[in-house]
């Protein structure tokens, strides 16, 4: 028997409370707040359920249990855990004292019917034109960045943004917590490492992303920028690495930079304000923004944007392609929404010829020289 079969035996058995959830595919978010309140989510909208852990020894049992399977630790000098189970469900663990009232446990599940874009279509996310717009933009090696709310499925939309990366191109994964799981066979995966109880033995998304930049790859696709690593990367792209992506969490293509110019600030290299701008505005091009509606708890495409630089009052200028339009309700209350051209061409719509894919120009043609 194998470890990872030991881990997986394991883990069920002290999650067993939780089954039911992990069998319902309608269930996207497991929120314990203490081993005697477990709310759930479906369809974007919670709910409270009358599932327990028997006690809170056996919730944190099933936390530490989690942390083993990872290679990770949690205690009270270090209280917090970001893991994954072994379907690629995302966990954030909070302990006591830092949990004022008993272990908190969230899992994001694991979407194993979303694969690729042609998944978003069925599910009303996207639509074709925007699908092949964006597949072309990977493909042209334009920088991404998908930017959303907390659970709007940015992670989710960038695994399947990035099927549309050539499959003879060499990709670097970098993460906080293993996730993303890409289809192109040479595909190599970073983890950053939480540091010991002595300090010993810690690797940052930011020393992850300088070791990368050594081992010759085509892509650099990075889970989400939190902290100072956001300059490094913002560096990469424009100094040869482009074709980058990576997730921010910001609620518009404005916030998404201005985000990244402040993370960019946090690094340790002391730059002024205006280069940290002037270097994002010159680094990104593109923005998916992602939106959750609260009316029916759907998560959609809402804006295609380009990143146009500065303008001369130095602040950045932005083209939307592509924007979601709600028309109304069907009737069991879900909303009707539209992803539309907004009728402008970006300022690399030449570049699809230019590289010989005008063959693959069909649904967004109109888009396109």
């Amino acid at each position: 028997m194998s470890r990872e079969t030991i881990f997986q035996a394991s883990l069920e058995f002290f999650l067993e409370p939780l089954r039911e959830f992990f069998d319902d595919d309608a269930v996207t978010e497991i929120m314990v707040n203490g081993y005697n309140e477990i709310y759930v989510e479906r369809h974007g909208k919670l709910y409270e359920s009358d599932a327990r852990f028997p006690s809170d020894d056996a919730l944190l049992t099933a936390v530490h249990n989690i942390a083993q399977y990872v290679g990770r630790e949690i205690d009270a000098d270090r209280p917090i855990l970001d893991a994954r189970l072994p379907d690629g469900s995302r966990v954030h663990a909070v302990i006591p004292p830092s949990a004022r009232r008993g272990t908190y446990l969230t899992i994001r599940r694991f979407k194993r019917d979303i694969f690729g874009l042609d998944d978003f279509i069925r599910l009303g996310s996207i639509n074709a034109a925007a699908k092949e717009f964006l597949e072309l933009c990977v493909k042209l090696r334009k920088n991404i960045i998908v930017s959303g709310g907390t659970g709007t499925g940015k992670t989710t939309f960038l695994n399947a943004l990035s099927m549309a990366v050539p499959e003879e191109e060499r990709i670097v994964v970098i993460e906080d917590s293993s996730e993303l799981k890409l289809n192109q066979k040479h595909t190599l995966y970073l983890e950053a490492q939480q540091q010991d109880a002595y300090g010993r033995g810690g690797l940052s998304i930011r020393q992850l992303f300088v070791a990368s930049l050594r081992m010759r790859p085509d892509r650099i696709i990075v889970g989400e920028v939190r902290r100072g690593e956001a300059l490094d990367m913002v560096q990469s792209m424009i100094s040869g690495h482009s074709g980058s992506m990576t997730t921010v969490h910001a609620n518009t293509a404005a916030d998404a930079l201005v985000r990244l110019e402040t993370l960019s600030l946090m690094s340790d290299v002391e730059i002024p304000v205006y280069v940290a701008r002037a270097q994002v505005a010159s680094a990104i091009h593109l923005i998916v923004q992602l939106t959750r509606y609260a009316e029916d708890g759907s998560r959609k495409v809402s804006r295609i944007t380009e990143a146009c630089g500065l303008d001369p009052q130095n602040q950045y200028r932005f083209r939307d392609l592509f924007v979601t339009r709600l028309s109304g309700r069907t009737d069991d209350g879900n909303l009707i929404a539209s992803l539309e051209p907004t009728g402008q061409k970006p300022t690399f719509a030449a570049e699809a010829r230019e590289h010989g894919l005008e063959g693959r120009v069909r649904e967004s043609a109109g888009l396109w020289e």
